[in-house]
């Protein structure tokens, strides 16, 4: 696909995006007030101006919500940045959007009305809403599952060819298949569970599905809209599931807590797609580092704020390392014999 033709379709399959789940359109302000009583701020100042050929740099990062893996990946971003830059010359403008995809459209379009060097985007919702906002500013984004679903790219090369890059959390979903098969061994209907917001969270759930149908498993989705449809969801699907797979999903990340209080008292083990989201509900997990892409996406922002590398050109990146994981005090209950490749982690 040719970059013009790329753009178009980008842009197109972002706004679309942004219509369907209530993505407000902002306009431009010249006080940041707006994105402040939607949206918990921090800002990290350094010495210096915007980049203008004196070598310092603002970089405005949008979170769409708080919860271990993405506040990881943030940090790591910075680290790497920092490290590239030198702590002095760069100014972060840290935003979080409390979860939802209008105040992500709101906190970018600041951004872009700042003239910001760089735009983070740390999740889907962030990276979509900072594509609407501007096709001129270089966007790296992180916690991204499948950049071609969340641009709506049809030929996926590897690269976007505009203004994006950054790095992706999808571990091999047919190596999560595997692991739940493996932990839970006589469980017949599995139910998977995520928010329909979210457009990466639904191809993890079609993908794994595959792999669920070539195991002779029966399997449902059980979709929420956004946090308040978590309870009856995850009630539905516990009464009518014998394991429940979560992929990486940021409601579910954010809820995590909720859906533990409903599956554990019901004995209804749940394979995680991350870490924090095993740690908060789950029984096992093939895990990535998010403080790892995330930093991996910090060196990539270097590469283009100070080495002049183009996004367009740049292949997405992912997580070197992966490693099977357990929550023992859950497995434990639940009766659940675990390999010995796997490494305990503790419950949240």
């Amino acid at each position: 696909m040719k970059k013009k033709k790329v753009l178009s379709v980008v842009l197109a399959g972002a706004l679309t995006v942004s219509s369907a789940i209530g993505m407000m359109a902002c306009g431009n302000s010249n006080s940041k007030a707006a994105s402040n009583s939607a949206a918990s701020s921090t800002s990290t100042s350094a010495a210096g101006s915007k980049a203008a050929g004196d070598g310092t740099y603002t970089i405005g990062i949008c979170q769409l919500v708080q919860h271990d893996a993405l506040d990881a990946a943030t940090a790591g971003f910075k680290e790497a940045v920092e490290k590239g830059l030198g702590a002095e010359s760069v100014t972060f403008d840290e935003q979080n959007a409390a979860g939802d995809s209008a105040t992500c459209a709101t906190i970018v379009n600041q951004f872009v009305s700042d003239g910001d060097d760089l735009i983070m985007a740390n999740a889907t919702p962030a990276l979509q809403a900072a594509v609407s906002a501007t096709a001129e500013i270089p966007i790296v984004a992180t916690s991204v599952t499948d950049y071609a679903t969340a641009l709506d790219i049809s030929d996926w090369t590897g690269k976007t060819g505009v203004n994006v890059t950054g790095t992706a959390d999808l571990a091999p979903l047919e190596d999560q298949a595997n692991m739940l098969k493996e932990l839970v061994p006589d469980a017949k209907t599995v139910g998977i569970l995520y928010c329909s917001a979210e457009a990466n969270s639904k191809y993890q759930a079609e993908t794994i599905e595959g792999y669920l149908d070539k195991m002779g498993l029966t399997y449902k989705e059980y979709t929420c809209a956004d946090t308040n449809d978590v309870s009856p969801v995850v009630q539905t699907a516990c009464a009518e599931s014998d394991v429940l797979y979560i992929p990486t999903d940021n409601t579910m990340a954010s809820s995590a807590e909720l859906v533990n209080n409903i599956a554990e008292p019901a004995g209804i083990p749940i394979i995680a797609g991350e870490e924090g989201i095993c740690k908060g509900c789950g029984i096992g997990t093939l895990s990535i580092s998010y403080h790892d892409i995330g930093y991996k996406a910090g060196e990539m922002a270097v590469k283009i704020l100070k080495d002049g590398e183009n996004p367009a050109d740049m292949d997405i990146e992912f997580a070197a390392d992966l490693t099977k994981e357990y929550v023992a005090d859950r497995c434990d209950k639940l009766g659940i014999k675990v390999p010995s490749d796997y490494t305990a982690i503790e419950a949240e």
